[in-house]
């Protein structure tokens, strides 16, 4: 925050004081200082809001709008573990499946612990809809 300051970028300034906020205010709520899980799932809830407006945009038609906050998707991003691979989440949905779980809610149990904070839950579901169905 400090450097975009310095940079006079008031975007990032902007994005990263609402992260800021959206951070203590998760302290509030749980009553305790975040840890660094805690504060992924922040970034992550952050990153999921700004996902679904983007979608409301490009419906609306506000591709200046969409664009903005794609941009703040991105600088945020910076903040995430690296990403799984959509074959190394296939290859856990598939041994799911061969472990027994039958049903989507059974494979996102099992596969969803596993790629916490690395991996999409809506990449997660639709490949597992895609392994169950075939």
């Amino acid at each position: 925050m400090v450097a975009a300051r310095k940079d006079r970028d008031t975007a990032r300034t902007l994005l990263y004081s609402t992260l800021l906020a959206d951070i203590g205010n998760r302290e509030i709520e749980l009553g305790h200082a975040l840890g660094d899980a805690e504060v992924l799932e922040v970034v992550q809830r952050a990153i999921k809001r700004r996902r679904e407006s983007v979608e409301q945009f490009t419906k609306g038609g506000r591709t200046d709008l969409a664009d903005r906050e794609s941009f703040e998707i991105k600088a945020l991003e910076e903040y995430l573990p690296p990403q799984a691979g959509e074959g190394d989440i296939r290859a856990a949905v598939e041994v799911a499946v061969k472990d027994g779980a039958a049903s989507l809610g059974a494979v996102m149990g099992k596969v969803m612990p596993q790629f916490k904070g690395r991996a999409d839950g809506a990449l997660i579901n639709r490949i597992a809809r895609e392994v169950l169905a075939g």
